[in-house]
């Protein structure tokens, strides 16, 4: 059986797209937010990875070997009730990053809609939303959820609900201002004269045309968020000991007054690391998308009217 010359470009088109893709992605972010994006994939595949890779159980005690030195079977030690802190480490990736993920995701579900909603209706209810995250954003994010543990209880689920409620400004006023300008353009009049309705036109045109501006905000609210959570189980707020989390492993003040700072070393280098790489990687997309803004504006002429 031959195959016809369009199976052939068929076949050939798959890796040539990818390639393209490849390109454009190293376009946009350069060599250092390549490097960061590695990063973030590997901190990413140790959480998913961790029962998987994890040597030993990250909560198992070895009272004959507490503070036990790097090597061996412990590649980086242990703690003072003698569990392995690579296990922990890698662990704690999971909590470290889900926490985040589910501040990032719960202010997107509610911001972007909110967003869309005030910038296309305009009038009294773009009036009400834009005073209403003023407010929000003026508040500090670790206060709003320091009040909302003292309410409720100590624990992630309040933590993480308080924190998308402080995020919300960081979405929503960017796509705001995003859709703000999408609905000024003649395309939108274009398609309401064709009798398009308002919800359609936002989910279809609007939202994907603002997506890229908002994209470029999510590395670094993620990198903030990571912070704050980080902060709160340092404080014993969010995520509680013995649970594996970076911000837990950092709250080990005994350990260090005895001289045995190791763990609380490798968690503060991978706090810091991830979150240096996700602002790099919200600082090239953001730098990308005002580089071709100033490609795309209009030059001026030279001449005078």
């Amino acid at each position: 059986m031959t195959l016809t010359q369009p199976s052939l470009t068929a076949v050939e088109s798959a890796p040539s797209r990818a390639n393209a893709a490849g390109r454009r992605l190293r376009n946009r972010l350069g060599a250092t937010g390549l490097v960061a994006l590695c990063w973030i994939a590997l901190m990413i595949g140790c959480a998913a990875l961790a029962p998987v890779i994890a040597p030993h159980d990250p909560n198992a005690q070895d009272l004959l070997h507490v503070y036990a030195a790097p090597g061996g079977d412990h590649l980086l030690g242990t703690d003072g009730t003698g569990r392995d802190i690579l296990s922990r480490l890698i662990w704690g990736a999971r909590t470290s990053l889900v926490g985040p993920a589910l501040v990032v995701l719960l202010s997107l579900v509610v911001g972007l809609p909110l967003a869309l909603a005030a910038a296309w209706r305009g009038g009294w209810l773009d009036a009400v939303v834009g005073r209403f995250l003023d407010i929000v954003f003026s508040l500090p994010a670790i206060l709003v959820a320091v009040l909302a543990v003292a309410v409720f209880r100590p624990g992630p689920a309040p933590a993480i609900l308080a924190l998308a409620v402080a995020y919300l400004p960081y979405v929503a006023r960017v796509a705001r201002s995003a859709a703000l300008r999408q609905r000024a353009m003649p395309y939108v009049a274009a398609l309401t004269v064709q009798g398009h309705g308002g919800v359609a036109i936002c989910a279809r045109h609007l939202l994907p045309n603002i997506t890229p501006v908002v994209g470029a905000q999510i590395p670094i609210a993620f990198a903030n968020a990571l912070m704050d959570l980080a902060a709160l189980s340092f404080l014993g707020l969010a995520v509680q000991s013995p649970q594996a989390d970076w911000g837990v492993l950092v709250n080990d003040a005994q350990a260090v007054l005895q001289g045995h700072s190791s763990q609380v070393v490798y968690a503060g280098v991978l706090i810091i690391a991830t979150v240096v790489a996700l602002m790099l990687i919200g600082d090239r997309l953001g730098g990308d998308i005002r580089r071709r803004r100033v490609r795309r504006a209009p030059q001026p002429t030279g001449r005078t009217p």
